[in-house]
């Protein structure tokens, strides 16, 4: 584990450095006006970018978008939150929705306003 922390900390370079510091900042910010806390959950999206899904103590919920999963990684190390491998149904369960959620889930086949 300490080889692969090592490994990923060398590919960072500069750039990475301030991206993961900048990110840090957000997901501090984030968890200090959603109660206090937050969970995060990394999830490759595609061209070598890494969505770092965040769902507050309070359950409110947001994402942010690293350029590589390394500068992802070492955001949330530097926040100092939990991450979780997967964005399981215990986590789901945490998430707060509300009316414009679920009008932008199913709003159309609910008969709700159309997601023009």
């Amino acid at each position: 584990m300490a080889d692969t922390k090592q490994a990923e900390e060398a590919v960072l370079d500069a750039r990475a450095q301030r991206e993961a510091a900048r990110l840090a900042k957000q997901i501090s910010a984030f968890a200090g006006s959603h109660g206090g806390g937050a969970e995060g959950q990394l999830a490759h999206i595609g061209r070598g970018t890494t969505r770092i899904a965040l769902v507050g103590a309070n359950g409110e919920w947001g994402n942010l978008v690293a350029r590589s999963h390394a500068a992802a990684r070492k955001a949330v190390e530097l926040a100092g939150i939990e991450l979780r491998e997967e964005f399981d149904g215990e986590m789901a369960a945490k998430v707060r929705t509300g009316r414009y959620e679920w009008s932008r889930m199913a709003g159309i086949q609910l008969g709700g306003p159309a997601n023009d």
